[in-house]
């Protein structure tokens, strides 16, 4: 058989001709010339090596082995009606399941609340929201979106800059008060930090004065944590100094709970990305939650373009 005769067209006008039952019918439904209509069911049962009809000068009919045929045509052209009509609906949808992914920290204090606002304009889209600080497979787990903190090697997802999160020093005035002013770097060398794990080069600082100069202190402390949120706990509880991400104690410095440890030095900032999943880009769905993310993420304390 040859296959390449075996088209979707070709069924196609086959299923017309059969269900009209007139060859000239068929050709004018569907705009062709009467000969083309032939010269597909001559090629079709060329290909196949059996008549699909029986032709009379009135009508044509099935044979036994066209009726067979014409089931499994009507089933195959059904299918990939179907799986188009998917697609296009799957495409432009505005409803169904976004999956994001997003530093644990950050999630809690920020993104959910943005979450909740895109929902509040999307009601016919789903969002599972998953927090963790560990660098995730975003097609292994089946996220569409991922938002991150800090350096990203995977080239393979759509990567998109959010902006770069500012970072300080800071400390409880108690624990202040309890140790002494703090107004050079020399003076950060004896007293105790709050470590975040899983940070490389958590052990020392890297501060920048006012005119330019790099500076490096040892960075050293009883308490390591995992999670930004409890870093800020630590924090306000009076168990050290350390750095943070302005978005993560804003509020505090505001209200006085926290103050600002030098406020002259610097901190590098750490990037914010979005990552896509490549796969996942060109869903309506998912392209509207990371068209408003991205936007609205300027608006976190502390995130710079």
């Amino acid at each position: 058989m040859e296959q390449s005769l075996v088209s979707l067209e070709r069924m196609r006008t086959f299923v017309r001709i059969a269900e009209r039952g007139n060859l000239a019918a068929v050709a004018r439904e569907s705009g062709a010339g009467q000969s083309t209509i032939t010269r597909h069911l001559r090629e079709l049962e060329e290909a196949l090596g059996v008549s699909l009809l029986t032709r009379t000068t009135r009508r044509t009919a099935l044979t036994d082995e066209g009726a067979r045929y014409y089931a499994h045509c009507v089933q195959i052209l059904s299918l990939v009606e179907q799986a188009g009509q998917e697609m296009r609906d799957t495409r432009q949808a505005t409803a169904g399941t976004v999956r994001i992914s997003c530093t644990g920290a950050l999630g809690v204090l920020y993104i959910s609340r943005l979450i909740y606002e895109f929902q509040d304009q999307n009601p016919g889209i789903r969002i599972e929201f998953g927090l963790t600080d560990e660098r995730i497979d975003l097609v292994r787990d089946g996220v569409d979106i991922a938002i991150r903190l800090g350096p990203l090697s995977d080239c393979a997802m759509k990567l998109r800059s959010l902006g770069e999160s500012q970072r300080v020093l800071v400390a409880s005035p108690e624990w202040l008060a309890r140790h002494g002013p703090v107004r050079r770097l020399e003076d950060l060398r004896d007293l105790e930090g709050v470590r975040m794990s899983r940070v490389h080069g958590s052990e020392r600082l890297l501060l920048q004065d006012a005119e330019g100069r790099d500076h490096i202190v040892p960075f050293h402390g009883r308490l390591t944590v995992d999670h930004g949120l409890a870093a800020r706990d630590a924090f306000l509880a009076g168990r050290g100094f350390g750095p943070a991400h302005r978005w993560l104690v804003e509020d505090c410095l505001r209200d006085g709970r926290l103050e600002q440890v030098l406020p002259d030095y610097t901190l590098p900032a750490a990037p914010l990305s979005m990552l896509i999943a490549p796969e996942r880009t060109n869903l309506t769905r998912v392209r509207l939650c990371a068209e408003f993310l991205a936007a609205r993420a300027r608006e976190i304390p502390g995130i710079s373009r």
